[in-house]
């Protein structure tokens, strides 16, 4: 049967190969051929993508055999497992998450290794996709706020939270133009007891905007907010409610 799963194996037949290396693979424990055993078998699981499978058995190579000198080799595609199970930035990252801390793990490990760069790059890709998440999430709101005012609260906080946590993101200067766009909208549809505090985080929102993009994609948009800001400042409430945007109805903010 060891003849036969290397056979399958050598001749890429990796369904077969993982068949057999699951038969006999507890008969091997602790024998000279355990160690080639163990990672050809973890190997087929990845090359059939049964990635789940294939990070597990890469796993328990890694600790079963640390002076195997397939480790590296074993410990970027144990990485690699979780990345290819990552899924796409709407549905639960906890795949991801798993994902980018194997992959910090081997960069941090293995710095000179022939993966080196690709693990570098697979690692950028998903801490794209986890900034996505949570920048979709933080749009959403901002969505939900033009027909529940009280829900820019909301868009404002994860903004906020999605700026400070995400430095380098592509996604930033978006951020910033939509936390002023929600902070706006939120002022100009307060009642007037609240709206000359909350113009004037609008206008805090405005500034840091223009600071950190000068010559922002979202310039047009930011200098029309910014004569509703201006407006609500200068108490000019008619301006403000002629400019306001809504479409439906929705409750004035308390």
């Amino acid at each position: 049967m060891y003849e036969y799963a290397m056979k399958y194996y050598e001749e890429e037949d990796y369904p077969r190969a993982k068949h057999l290396f699951e038969l006999i693979a507890p008969k091997y424990v602790g024998k000279p051929q355990g160690e080639r055993l163990s990672f050809f078998f973890a190997d087929a699981q990845f090359k059939t993508k049964s990635y789940y499978l294939s990070s597990y058995q890469f796993e328990r190579f890694i600790k079963s055999y640390p002076g195997s000198d397939k480790r590296e080799q074993a410990t970027f595609y144990e990485a690699k497992s979780y990345y290819l199970m990552s899924p796409k930035y709407s549905l639960d990252q906890s795949d991801t998450e798993k994902a980018l801390s194997k992959l910090q793990l081997f960069i941090n490990a293995y710095p000179n290794s022939e993966f080196f760069n690709l693990a570098s790059e697979m690692a950028i890709e998903l801490g794209i996709k986890k900034e996505r998440k949570a920048f979709e999430i933080g749009k959403q709101f901002d969505r939900l706020g033009e027909f529940n005012f009280p829900v820019l609260k909301a868009s404002m906080k994860s903004m906020d939270n999605f700026i400070s946590e995400n430095p380098g993101s592509i996604y930033r200067e978006e951020a910033y133009y939509i936390r002023l766009k929600s902070a706006t909208q939120l002022a100009m549809n307060s009642t007037f007891d609240k709206m000359k505090e909350r113009f004037e985080t609008a206008k805090e929102y405005f500034d840091s905007f223009q600071k950190n993009y000068p010559q922002s994609k979202f310039e047009e948009e930011s200098l029309t907010l910014f004569s509703i800001i201006d407006a609500g400042l200068k108490g000019e409430v008619d301006f403000i409610r002629i400019n306001a945007t809504e479409t439906t109805e929705p409750t004035t903010e308390k």
